[in-house]
């Protein structure tokens, strides 16, 4: 399963940037983040690894990011691996003015095992939504200061 999403945020390409690359902001624009721990490779360079780690409900999901291109300030790309899921992320960052910038993510889902091939089959909607959601609540955050976090 393939799809885009976009969205246009109204910070500066370089404060985008700052912000969305900083690990310690994702708890701020993706909920049920809990916690991240760095595996392997420079942080933040390519073949690097972090483990990322969700509760859900009450369920529990880890994922394994790894960095396959990192040309900031214009693009980032990664898979993330979890339990029956692999997805491959392709970011674009674009400066629309000095103040605006678009974010442009290619999603690309792999599924294996019978349950997540059944769900991406019959609920791909699910999935698109969840992603634009995390474009959305990223603005928020940089635009307001918005958090997910509970004060």
């Amino acid at each position: 399963m393939k799809y885009i999403t976009e969205i246009q945020v109204n910070v500066p390409l370089s404060e985008f940037i700052k912000k969305l690359d900083n690990p310690e902001n994702m708890r701020h624009w993706q909920k049920d983040f809990i916690s991240y721990n760095h595996l392997s490779g420079d942080p933040g360079t390519e073949g690097a690894q972090m483990e990322l780690n969700y509760k859900m409900g009450k369920r529990e999901l880890v994922m394994i990011e790894t960095i396959l291109k990192r040309n900031m300030p214009h693009e980032f790309h990664a898979t993330y691996d979890a339990k029956g899921v692999h997805n491959i992320q392709k970011n674009y960052f674009k400066a629309i003015d000095e103040d605006t910038t678009k974010w442009i993510s290619e999603s690309e889902f792999e599924f294996s095992g019978f349950f997540m091939k059944l769900m991406g089959f019959m609920m791909p909607g699910v999935f698109k939504k969840q992603s634009l959601k995390y474009l959305k609540d990223f603005k928020a955050f940089a635009e307001h200061g918005t958090s997910l976090t509970n004060p």
